[in-house]
């Protein structure tokens, strides 16, 4: 059994936007990664912040964020509730972060996965079980099993 990869938002972003280059190869290849293992991960929270910030950045694209969604709804997104919300607050309390990380954090661990995908936290670090891993420093082939 390989772990799912929980991933955050500006992941998602990065694949689409063409701002820079490297980045966007490199979310590319994570992505793909995921959808071929079948391992990725998502919360609605990072559903609607990619839809919204997606169709600010590029208004025209709105139809193609809509498809986007949709695709991403095969990874099982983790509805945020009355359990997920305290989760959050107990790992925001614990490692003074903000509660929107807290919360990606806290949905990572609801969905069992041992890996969070994110340029927002601090590469490497281990929070309750689950491994940070910077999609820009490392190489999706690197990722392990478990």
């Amino acid at each position: 059994m390989t772990a799912p990869v929980f991933v955050d938002t500006n992941v998602l972003i990065y694949a689409l936007d063409d701002a820079d280059l490297k980045k966007q190869d490199a979310a590319r290849a994570w992505r793909a990664k995921l959808w071929r293992s079948r391992r990725g991960r998502i919360s609605f929270q990072v559903l609607q912040e990619f839809y919204v910030k997606v169709t600010q950045k590029f208004p025209l694209a709105k139809l193609e964020a809509r498809s986007e969604v949709r695709d991403l709804l095969a990874w099982r997104p983790i509805v945020i509730d009355e359990a997920l919300i305290e989760r959050a607050w107990t790992i925001q309390d614990r490692y003074q972060f903000s509660f929107w990380d807290a919360l990606i954090v806290a949905a990572a661990k609801s969905s069992s996965c041992r890996f969070l995908l994110t340029e927002d936290l601090q590469a490497n670090q281990e929070l309750d079980g689950i491994f940070v891993i910077d999609p820009f420093q490392s190489d999706p082939g690197s990722l392990p099993d478990g």
